[in-house]
């Protein structure tokens, strides 16, 4: 069953309550000891990550009783754990603190992520920003809606630019392979900017806004950073597939994922940055 107007309520107060009790009270206030580091420097664990995942993951059963609920940092303690998205019917995939990084150095360019997927098809996204409260909601197959919490609601589209001199887009360049940095920094030239937030939940969200036109992701699309800003760039008139045109999916664990504005913005971008898809097909078949 898709998820009801009652449950879209009951999982964005869910996420409200965490961000209210585990993640502001901690902004520009995290002890040193309430950082921790994970797979290399720049990929950051806080207290407020780990608390507020915790919390969700225990009240989301309140309202969703047969549905996996899977976060991040779950993941990251035991990564047998992933394998579980894309097979279970539904699973929630939250990701607490999105931009960690941006977190701990005290930038308010952080936010919460949660999707529900069935299968390996993501049907509904939440991008919430706890900083201005406010948030960008879509189901799959309805138009993406921005709300704030004075209940103000509005549906959103993604841009009609169809200058590349004036488009502009997401690239996370500083984790992308060294060897590859040369050719990226030339796939860039000729747009608007290309840049990174060092977020991606205010990446899909300035996308679903029509504030940008295009996101390039890692090599490791993981569904916590992406199902839900696929649901909702779609749902705003966008477009997302893999750079080999497959459509996106919660389980694919290796490929780099196109997400763009519109169709023609899509094929400008992937023809752009293709020379990644050698890659991506390396690590598959690792």
């Amino acid at each position: 069953m898709p998820v009801s107007p009652q449950l879209e309520h009951d999982l964005i107060a869910i996420m409200r309550a965490a961000a209210t009790a585990e993640i502001l009270p901690r902004f520009r206030n995290l002890k040193s000891s309430e950082i921790a580091t994970k797979s290399h420097p720049g990929d950051l664990v806080t207290a407020a990550d780990i608390l507020s995942e915790r919390m969700m993951t225990a009240q989301i059963p309140t309202v969703m009783p047969d549905a996996l609920v899977v976060g991040e940092e779950a993941i990251s303690e035991n990564p047998a754990l992933r394998a579980d998205i894309g097979r279970a019917d539904p699973c929630v995939i939250l990701d607490p603190v999105d931009g960690t990084w941006n977190f701990t150095k005290g930038v308010a360019l952080f936010g919460m992520i949660l999707a529900v997927a069935r299968g390996q098809v993501p049907e509904f996204g939440v991008l919430y920003d706890p900083v201005t409260q406010d948030w960008v909601v879509a189901h799959a197959g309805q138009p993406t809606r921005f709300v704030t919490a004075d209940g103000f609601s509005q549906t959103t589209q993604t841009s009609s630019e169809t200058d590349i001199a004036c488009m502009t887009g997401f690239v996370p360049f500083e984790i992308m392979a060294r060897h590859h940095r040369q050719t990226v920094t030339a796939a860039m030239d000729g747009f608007a900017g290309a840049t990174a937030l060092r977020c991606s939940c205010h990446e899909y969200r300035m996308i679903a806004r029509g504030q940008a036109e295009f996101l390039v992701s890692h090599h490791i699309p993981n569904p916590w950073d992406h199902a839900a800003g696929v649901v909702a760039v779609r749902g705003a008139g966008g477009v997302a597939r893999f750079i080999d045109g497959e459509d996106y999916n919660v389980a694919r664990r290796h490929g780099y994922l196109v997400t763009a504005a519109n169709e023609d913005i899509w094929q400008l971008v992937a023809d752009r940055f293709r020379f990644l898809q050698a890659d991506a097909k390396e690590l598959a078949g690792n």
